[in-house]
């Protein structure tokens, strides 16, 4: 309806949306119809002006941007914003200006281009690793543009620009050419001589924070919270709808949650206006008043919209079968019939499902084409004779985020450890010293440069450069003891080690060698269905994750069983390596049991194999505490007679009734998390078939084993470069604090985690939340909860059906809700450093901070 509005009137339309996950959807949707050149998206701050808390560069380059293209637009163009986003004012220079361009006929030199860098707000640092950051080297400019994929290394010859490269921000080494950059800023208050004579002139008058802000805005510093003041050094904030060209409407939608998260906003802005002493005019303003007498259109859900003629799928929504027999039925009427896949893989698997049961799809010709589109939900509108499904219509909504994580490339073997003065050093013959540093010496008639080690008892060894491959940084304990030089202490501590290893080593000989001379089943090739399964996978995967992707197909195609450990940290993509090998197994005739330590992360395996295999003839089945015992006893009986390809389960897939017709493959997530006679019973899958262990913390058994050769080892160590690292403060009980984080995450569409690991008093918690917070939608979680209410409960929270969930730390491993945010943590003191980092892991899942 946007789209079509935005071509009817053949101008500019403002579409704002409830909160940035929405806006976000609605920007795919418009662009799927216009095209990426006519759409825009407008974000939002991540905080309230009043704050103190400036957005990421990212936010800021891609509201100018935003602001930029929407001042030049003509005819059908879509911009899409938040409510919070249109509410609040910014600098009438906002867009105005071109951004920066620099190509191979740039003629700026070097130090021009840094001081116009600086200019847009960016930041002179040592290393480029995020955005809004540059660094100069010689002839080298590095810059990481806000609204880039990558930073871009430009070199010049002289003052001309020589080449132009991308550069991964982790191993600093270039990847593509680039033939130009943009360069947009990603501060929205510029320091020109005027604000800065206007901000010294206004600080005296003012008290507290501000005056002290203002007076360094005057004197030309960059701080955090700057962006702030800009209510205060300027006469006049513009809003998103000043820009718009006359005959512009404005899209409410859907209106009546827009209309009531923008009140929301400007409540909590005034009531936070108020509380920190703000002495200017309003940043935030009502919703009517900050549209400013726009002709507006107000859309509802489908079910309230009939009017319009339109209609989603209803019952025939994730059932494949009756949604291709009606569109079937409207072809033969006459209707346009479109189908979409968000890629290529995905739009196969369409296609192949509708050409299966009889709907012939044709390459972009009527009556049935198919496209790739990034929309979220299909439709039938009868006055055009029009209907268009999705695969998210054929095959279920998935719960996972859309963005497409843009990777930074990343080499262990090209990051070095080196030594810095003060660091603890073994020598491979005189044992533990401390490296002091690189000292030259003549020695003989010749100078050299040594490795200066310093040793007990003031003892000091000069290692020749040339003799550093023997001298290593020392990796265990934090203080170890210093050895001396020339006795016999270092020579029995590594015989000691010695021994202890052989042990060892027997050991794992014994325990491997039955599965070592067992043959395993070697896997067939990938098939077509393997590709398009591939192919569906939303993001892009990250070198990392590819490597481990084919290492784990090369071990399961091979003739021996597969014993592969995969480390990555949580949200590191391991997951969808285990989907993969899953699917090659099926594809094989094999049975598959995924072995998780929770019911929650069962239950959330549960859902993502399910989503990802739903396209497919493959049969998911749980074992856990959430399936009721006849169902538990239906599930095994099912597994022995080989209906049930995939089953993920607890602990009680270890039991002695639990018997599989053919299992092929056995994935173990979070091993550490199992007890003794667990892992017993584990090893005894793995003597039979293919096994895979995901972790993020391995066991020093494990890592052990897999560092020895014994076991196969896959790291995935590659963030997703829009990762934003998480910040995190530390301090006594503040509940004012703690609920001023909540309500800013419910403000920008977010979600949280109250942590409050007492059973006994976590219903208390929570009433206490419901009275701070009455808009807040708050569910609890335990593992003393009614199974049923359990389950019920998480799946609200994974649909987005609640804000808040107040748990234990039940939820400290696996869960991935990229759209939680925020995490409070109640008596912090009480949990140990691995639960803290585990606990931490829930949040910081997506883009935003």
């Amino acid at each position: 309806v946007v789209a079509a509005l935005a071509r009817a009137l053949d101008a500019p339309v403002l579409a704002v949306s409830t909160g940035p996950h929405e806006a976000e959807e609605l920007a795919l949707g418009v662009e799927a119809y216009l095209g990426p050149a006519r759409t825009a998206s407008f974000p939002a701050w991540e905080a309230l002006p009043y704050e103190g808390i400036d957005p990421s560069p990212e936010v800021a380059a891609r509201r100018a941007e935003a602001a930029r293209r929407l001042r030049g637009a003509h005819g059908a163009f879509v911009v899409v914003a938040p409510a919070a986003a249109v509410l609040q004012g910014f600098p009438a220079t906002l867009g105005a200006a071109e951004p920066l361009v620099v190509d191979r006929e740039t003629r700026l030199s070097r130090d021009e281009l840094a001081d116009r860098l600086d200019g847009l707000g960016y930041v002179r640092s040592d290393v480029v690793e995020h955005r809004g950051e540059f660094a100069v080297r010689g002839g080298i400019v590095d810059v990481f543009p806000g609204t880039a994929r990558r930073p871009v290394r430009i070199e010049y010859w002289g003052d001309e620009v020589e080449s132009l490269r991308e550069f991964s921000p982790s191993t600093q080494l270039g990847t593509d050419p680039a033939g130009r950059v943009e360069v947009a800023p990603v501060r929205e208050l510029g320091a020109t001589p005027e604000l800065r004579a206007r901000a010294e002139a206004l600080a005296p008058r003012l008290e507290g924070r501000y005056r002290d802000g203002l007076a360094r805005v005057g004197d030309g510093v960059a701080f955090e919270g700057m962006e702030g003041l800009a209510g205060l050094v300027h006469d006049r904030l513009v809003r998103l709808p000043d820009l718009l060209p006359a005959g512009s409407w404005v899209v409410l939608t859907p209106a009546r949650r827009t209309a009531e998260r923008a009140r929301q906003a400007h409540d909590d802005a005034v009531a936070l206006a108020e509380a920190t002493g703000w002495p200017g005019p309003p940043v935030l303003l009502p919703l009517d008043e900050a549209l400013g007498g726009r002709p507006e259109l107000h859309l509802s859900e489908f079910a309230e919209g009939v009017e319009l003629g339109l209609a989603d799928w209803g019952t025939a929504t994730g059932n494949a079968p009756e949604l291709v027999a009606r569109l079937a039925a409207l072809a033969e009427r006459g209707y346009r019939v479109l189908l979409t896949g968000e890629g290529s893989g995905s739009l196969a698997r369409v296609r192949e499902v509708a050409v299966e049961r009889g709907v012939p799809v044709s390459d972009g010709r009527w009556p049935v084409a198919a496209a790739v589109a990034a929309l979220g939900g299909g439709f039938v509108f009868d006055p055009g004779r029009l209907a268009v499904a999705t695969e998210e219509d054929l095959f279920g909504r998935r719960r996972h985020t859309r963005d497409a994580p843009r990777i930074a490339r990343r080499r262990a073997d090209a990051i070095a450890l080196e030594l810095s003065p003060g660091d603890f050093a073994v020598h491979r013959v005189h044992g533990v010293g401390r490296y002091s540093g690189m000292v030259r010496r003549a020695l003989g008639g010749s100078e050299r440069d040594y490795l200066l080690l310093e040793y007990a008892a003031g003892d000091r060894l000069y290692v020749p450069s040339d003799q550093v491959g023997i001298v290593a940084r020392y990796l265990g304990g934090e203080a170890p003891r210093l050895n001396r030089l020339g006795s016999a202490e270092w020579s029995k501590q590594t015989s000691r080690v010695k021994r202890a290893v052989r042990d060892m080593a027997g050991e794992l000989v014994r325990l491997y060698s039955v599965r070592m001379s067992v043959p395993g089943h070697p896997f067939s090739p990938d098939t077509p269905w393997q590709r398009e399964l591939e192919g569906a996978f939303p993001f892009e995967e990250t070198r990392d994750q590819f490597a481990a992707i084919v290492d784990v197909k090369r071990d399961m195609e091979a003739p021996t069983p597969m014993d592969r450990l995969v480390c990555g940290d949580v949200g590191f993509g391991k997951t969808e390596i285990a989907v993969r090998a899953a699917f090659k197994a099926v594809m094989d005739g094999k049975q598959v049991a995924v072995l998780v330590p929770t019911t929650l992360l069962a239950e959330q395996h549960f859902v993502t194999f399910s989503e990802r295999f739903a396209p497919f003839p493959v049969k998911v089945a749980m074992l856990s505490r959430f399936v009721p015992p006849a169902e538990q006893d239906r599930i095994v009986a099912d597994l022995a007679a080989g209906k049930v390809d995939v089953v993920i389960g607890t602990h009680r897939l270890l039991s002695h009734d639990v018997r599989f017709e053919d299992l092929g493959l056995l994935v173990v997530d979070e091993e550490q998390r199992f007890g003794v006679s667990h892992k017993e019973r584990i090893k005894q899958f793995r003597a039979r078939v293919d096994s895979l262990t995901m972790t993020a913390t391995p066991i020093p058994r494990t890592l052990e084993m897999s560092l020895a050769g014994i076991r196969e080892m896959s790291v995935v160590e590659t963030p997703p470069e829009d990762r934003l690292p998480v910040l995190t403060f530390v301090g006594p009980w503040d509940e004012a604090m703690a609920l001023g984080a909540v309500r800013r995450e419910l403000l920008r569409g977010g979600q949280v985690f109250w942590v409050h690991n007492r059973v006994q008093t976590i219903d208390r918690a929570a009433h206490r939340l419901m009275q701070q917070l009455p808009d807040a939608r708050v569910v609890v979680a335990h593992g003393q909860m009614d199974e049923e209410r359990l389950e019920r409960e998480m799946i609200r929270f994974w649909d987005r059906d609640a804000d808040v969930l107040v748990s234990t730390t039940i939820i400290e491993s696996g869960l991935d809700v990229p759209s939680a945010n925020t995490l409070v943590v109640e008596r912090a003191d009480r949990l140990g450093l691995s639960q803290l980092y585990q606990l931490r892991g829930r949040v910081g899942r997506a883009r935003e901070r």
